[in-house]
């Protein structure tokens, strides 16, 4: 008799890691160090906000246009594929000469497409995990360890190269990314979500989904100085290039430990719990980031506490998205999430920072951000529930 195969057998972890790793292995050279790069092209921190809040604004239209073409195509995939590629010869265009004018044109071309691609393909590994979605941590966590090798080794060869190598260095992640994207496909058919609209919004119109959206919004608008700036915020304080790599380096690798045990969290622990604590801890790192920035043992601390703000906010939004919005209708779900916190979230902390940095070189612009992940966190303690333990599961 043929036994049927166990999910967790059947699940592609290593296609779907290679995607997570190689996306955000690139993340982890654009995040820290494509300010370092524009600054060595001569933009102000005017002209940097304004080109990094591009990165957010792209957000706000990329991953729902995206999620709404495969939603209608019958044969979804393709349009993962074809925003991969899109990235890449999108990217390739930094590495020729260009004026200012130009270099904005091109950087929103680039990131429409890099950010239209990571909402489709976290639908594609919920439809693996199916009820498993507690699974997504240990493939989620590779994301997190190219991060890693990439942040790490990126910060000695800028310090030794300069600046300016950073997209000829960046090149051959997205081409393997691309490779990734052909070796993926969702496990199973996606039908169209257009017969679904109506029942979609009607889900995000309740007091629980809205006040999970909001908090989502403002803990991304706190993140706008810490994304936009934070390299040459450590610059300003004497730091090395080296010691600022570390600096990303050690939160990345407190998130590898949130996403191997956060599994156990949820079997226990309703997902709003983490999401309340993941940003409140947000609260204090910002306020610590503004107040002691040249005590390195500090700033050492706050980074470690990115495992909360970002690793464990990002899971526990992903299960509460699997909860609010099932089936078809989670990649309209993922697109929401993507265009309106990560996307309007991150253009206005991008701008807003960029408004408030000349006030205490940066000082204020931090503290200004724990205010915003302060209400958020008031606001996700007031309307998500529930926040009371899920009983474990009775063995014997």
């Amino acid at each position: 008799m043929t036994s049927v195969p166990r999910l967790p057998d059947a699940v592609p972890a290593a296609r779907l890691s290679s995607f997570y790793f190689f996306y955000y292995a690139a993340l982890g050279a654009f995040t820290p160090y494509w300010s370092l790069y524009l600054q060595s092209r001569g933009m102000s921190v005017t002209a940097i906000s304004v080109m990094m809040s591009l990165w957010y604004a792209t957000r706000v239209v990329a991953p729902s246009t995206w999620t709404s073409l495969a939603a209608v195509s019958p044969q979804p995939i393709r349009w993962l594929r074809l925003g991969c590629v899109l990235t890449l010869l999108s990217f390739s265009g930094f590495l020729l000469p260009q004026q200012q004018w130009a270099l904005y044109a091109l950087m929103v071309v680039f990131c429409f497409f890099y950010n239209a691609v990571m909402p489709q393909f976290e639908s594609i590994t919920l439809t693996h995990l199916g009820a498993d979605s507690h699974r997504y941590g240990m493939i989620r966590v590779w994301g997190s360890l190219g991060f890693i090798a990439v942040v790490s080794l990126f910060g000695w060869l800028i310090e030794r190269y300069g600046a300016g190598r950073l997209p000829w260095l960046m090149l051959p992640l997205f081409v393997l990314l691309v490779a990734s994207s052909f070796a993926n496909r969702y496990a199973r058919h996606v039908g169209s979500h257009s017969l679904h609209a109506e029942g979609f919004w009607t889900i995000v119109r309740r007091p629980a989904v809205l006040a999970f959206f909001i908090a989502a919004f403002l803990e991304q608008l706190s993140f706008g100085p810490y994304y936009t700036f934070f390299s040459l915020y450590m610059d300003d304080h004497g730091y090395a290039t080296s010691t600022l790599g570390l600096m990303w380096t050690v939160g990345v690798v407190f998130e590898l430990a949130v996403f191997f045990l956060i599994s156990r969290f949820f079997r226990r622990w309703d997902a709003s719990w983490l999401m309340i604590m993941s940003m409140a801890s947000a609260v204090l790192r910002w306020w610590a980031t503004a107040l002691w920035p040249e005590n390195l043992p500090v700033m050492l601390v706050a980074q470690a506490t990115h495992c909360l703000g970002f690793a464990a906010f990002f899971a526990s939004a992903m299960q509460l998205l699997a909860r609010y919005f099932p089936g078809n209708l989670n990649g309209h779900g993922q697109g929401l999430f993507y265009g309106f916190s990560s996307g309007l979230g991150g253009v206005l902390g991008a701008l807003i920072a960029g408004q408030l940095w000349p006030l205490g070189n940066g000082k204020v612009a931090f503290i200004v951000a724990g205010f915003f992940a302060l209400t958020g966190t008031l606001i996700a303690w007031r309307f998500l529930p529930p926040r009371t333990p899920v009983p474990a599961p009775v063995t014997g």
